[in-house]
This record gives C-alpha cells, sequence and structure tokens, in this order.
C-alpha cells in the first residue's frame, strides 16, 4: 500500500508520539535499575510531553476494527507496577477528589505505580501494534490511542502529575 501524503496514521503527531511513548516505555521496563529519585524526575519531564502529544493525535474510525489486539500481560503489567511501587514506597499512595456526577464528593486513595502501570500498557501496546506491518493495525493503533486519551492515559498522567508535584518528599530535588 502506498503512503499517503496526508494520512492521518502517519502523521508527523502520530510520529511523535510513537517516539515519545518508546522513551517512556524502555525507561519503565528498566526502572528496576534506577533510583528513585531519579525515576521521580524522569516521569516529572516526560508525562507531560506525553501528555501533549497525545492531546494532538487527531481522532479516526478504522476500516478493519477486527485488526486491534492488545499485547501487555497481565503478569507484565503486574511486574512493572510492583516495581515502580517499591520504588515510590512510602510515597505510592496519594489522595485525589472522586468525582460524582460533575461535582467533588469523597478522597478517593490513589497509587502513583498503578497510574504508570496503566500509562505503560496503553503506550505498549500502542507501539506493538503500530509496528506490525499491516496497514489495519497501525489504524487500529492510532484509534485506539486516541480514544484510550480520552478514556485513561490522559487522565492517569494528570493524577500521577498531581501525586509528583504536590508530594513534598518527591519534590526534594
Amino acid at each position: 500500500m502506498e503512503i499517503q501524503p496526508n494520512d492521518p496514521v502517519y502523521s508527523k503527531q502520530v510520529i511523535e508520539l510513537l517516539t515519545v511513548a518508546n522513551e517512556f516505555c524502555v525507561f519503565t521496563e528498566n526502572s528496576e535499575k534506577y533510583e528513585s529519585q531519579d525515576i521521580i524526575t524522569f516521569y516529572r519531564h516526560i508525562l507531560p510531553l506525553l501528555y501533549l502529544k497525545g492531546s494532538v493525535v487527531k481522532p479516526l474510525i478504522p476500516e478493519d476494527p477486527d485488526a486491534d489486539e492488545r499485547f501487555v500481560t497481565e503478569e507484565s503489567w503486574e511486574l512493572i507496577f510492583n516495581t515502580l511501587r517499591n520504588k515510590f514506597y512510602p510515597h505510592d499512595h496519594f489522595w485525589m477528589p472522586e468525582e460524582v456526577d460533575g461535582e467533588n464528593s469523597n478522597l478517593q486513595k490513589m497509587s502513583l505505580g498503578e497510574c504508570i502501570a496503566d500509562i505503560y500498557q496503553d503506550m505498549k501496546d500502542f507501539i506493538m501494534l503500530y509496528q506490525k506491518n499491516r496497514y489495519s493495525s497501525r489504524e487500529n493503533a492510532v484509534a485506539g490511542i486516541t480514544r484510550l486519551f480520552r478514556e485513561n492515559y490522559g487522565k492517569k498522567i494528570t493524577y500521577a502529575l498531581t501525586a509528583l508535584h504536590k508530594s513534598d518528599p518527591l519534590l526534594n530535588t
């Protein structure tokens, strides 16, 4: 298949998101090798960029939605989560207002490690699907990552950034 000049699957925005997502995933997969403060600093720098790059990718409707796939297993998610939770300990948990019907009510206990593991899952699945040498896979990767920005990882980035920004012990850089 010949690449069309204005094809949203191969847009500059998609390529830039892939680049940032790959950097995020490689670091996250190797986070056990880093000190906690280095991990915190990395996420404080890359998460805003990941949010920005994800927010500018244009949504599309795939022609073949059956070509969508997920790659991150529950076991690999758990490994990432446990590694990060242990690195962030004892500052892994934080409180966020729970939104009910558009209004903030109770506080909800959240985990920084869980937020980042969830972001990792969306990014890794996006990268893996996009790397398949089929247009329908790439189209589904782009459609999926724009949907997940709205439904999942966009929110998780804001939660993680709130924890990274507000928590005094984490800001001692």
